[in-house]
């Protein structure tokens, strides 16, 4: 079989992959080519060719042929010199290549170092820090935490369904320990939850987890995302916390009392307790410092890696690329700047 490259070749004068030269791909069906790399040293080697990468993101952009990313349209033609797309239709901004309409966007880095990235950050259990990033890369440390930020857009997945069965719901507090801190701003902070971050979690046992950050842990605020979140009649298991009071209305409300026992029978919290660790053990241990303004988008990054707990590297990756049209995130709106 013709390897990425020679494809490349063969259909790069016209438009690429013409669909009845060979099947396009979706991330399951590409977890079965022999050709996808299965570890992180093949994927170094895989990616190393230009070509590669454009065949691999376009594969996974595009399953059903290459689009035009402004009007939609597959009456495009392929500029091989320039490696880049012409969509026939009349509007502006005609030619576009891989990276428009998607994270890459305006970077100026190539796919090779993008999908390294990639593959490193949706594989590393504790999280992988920008200084890592840039010296494996070989780029700046702010490049390089630009490049995670816009991959953690990428690891963010819209939720439709609600969770059923059993449901663990609870809540964690983010930031700084009081002991750590110099003491007029120890003193001026307080001690205990005052000036942390609340994180609220909805874990489906054996299944998927959702966390967000919430602005306190009042009934009003946490009732209504349990609503949201959970289908009407499912058990739900909580902490002793009072604001959860009232959820027995709806839902099989199984509380558990922390200061007698952390789990009596099937009543705990425990698969939560558990997300709450892999979490805290990333930011204290590999981020070290978030700022609250960016604590969703690392939110984001673990709820990605628990729910594909059961995917391996490659599967994982897989999902990354595939999601990363349609956002995009420019630094001026990451450092909070307006538009």
């Amino acid at each position: 079989m013709a390897g990425p490259s020679e494809h490349l070749g063969a259909h790069y004068g016209n438009n690429i992959l013409d669909s009845a030269d060979e099947p396009w791909y979706t991330v399951s069906t590409m977890k079965k080519r022999n050709d996808v790399p299965q570890t992180l040293i093949d994927a170094i080697r895989y990616f190393t060719d230009s070509d590669v990468c454009l065949r691999f993101v376009v594969e996974l952009r595009w399953p059903d042929g290459v689009t035009c990313p402004r009007c939609e349209s597959k009456d495009v033609r392929f500029l091989a010199k320039r490696r880049i797309w012409e969509c026939k239709a009349k509007h502006p901004k005609k030619q576009f290549s891989v990276k428009v309409g998607t994270i890459f966007e305006g970077s100026a880095l190539g796919l090779d170092k993008w999908l390294a990235a990639m593959w490193m950050i949706a594989n590393a259990k504790n999280g992988i820090s920008s200084y890592e990033i840039a010296r494996a890369l070989g780029i700046t440390q702010k490049s390089a935490w630009f490049v995670l930020h816009r991959i953690r857009l990428a690891m963010q997945t819209e939720t439709f369904g609600k969770l059923g069965g059993e449901v663990e719901v609870d809540e964690t507090f983010i930031g700084g320990k009081a002991r750590n801190m110099h003491y007029g701003k120890r003193k001026a902070k307080g001690r205990g939850t005052v000036g942390k971050a609340v994180v609220m979690g909805l874990l489906e046992r054996h299944g998927e987890v959702r966390v967000q950050v919430m602005p306190g842990i009042r009934g009003r605020m946490l009732r209504p995302e349990v609503q949201k979140h959970v289908e009407p009649g499912a058990t739900v298991y909580t902490d002793e916390l009072l604001s959860y009071r009232g959820l027995d209305t709806e839902y099989a409300h199984m509380v558990i009392n922390h200061a007698e026992a952390y789990a009596k029978g099937n009543v705990h919290t425990n698969g939560m307790e558990n997300f709450w660790s892999l979490l805290k053990r990333g930011i204290k241990g590999t981020y070290v410092s978030v700022e609250p303004f960016h604590l969703f988008r690392y939110l984001d990054e673990q709820a990605f890696r628990f729910n594909t707990r059961k995917d391996n590297d490659a599967g994982r990756f897989l999902r990354v690329v595939a999601s990363v049209a349609g956002k995009r995130l420019e630094f001026k709106n990451l450092i909070g700047e307006p538009s």
